[in-house]
């Protein structure tokens, strides 16, 4: 369900809705003091050129690998409480910024984003380990 439908529903107000009630909102609160100041390494939004082959990499991947932290990128983007839902529409609203055309992960797809993560985490456990 929509987050804003679930605030309505629940009667809370828009303005005790954290910031990453849209995939647009969590961009602007979370990703874009690196995704959108030039940091080192960082994608920068509608930078065609630098999100292609992350794009190539497939949304169920790539939100996969971001969420549990990827090339120097902090898990969640650093914001602990970000759920794996807000991530990936965060993610796609870059993605759609720079050249991509991702929708809203389904429940299908958000399922094998949750296999995938699970898979990243015990990988990088296994190697932290070792």
């Amino acid at each position: 369900m929509n987050p804003l439908a679930i605030c309505l529903l629940a009667g809370i107000t828009w303005a005790t809705v954290p910031a990453w009630a849209s995939g647009e909102g969590t961009y602007k609160a979370v990703c874009a003091s690196c995704h959108g100041q030039a940091f080192p390494k960082a994608p920068q939004l509608g930078n065609k050129t630098q999100w292609a082959p992350l794009i190539r990499e497939g949304q169920v991947t790539l939100t996969a690998h971001g969420y549990v932290g990827v090339r120097g990128m902090p898990a969640k983007g650093g914001q602990a409480d970000l759920t794996l839902e807000a991530f990936a529409e965060a993610l796609n609203h870059m993605v759609n910024q720079s050249g991509g055309n991702w929708k809203t992960p389904d429940a299908k797809t958000l399922q094998a984003m949750q296999a995938e993560v699970a898979k990243r985490q015990k990988s990088k456990a296994s190697k932290a380990g070792g």
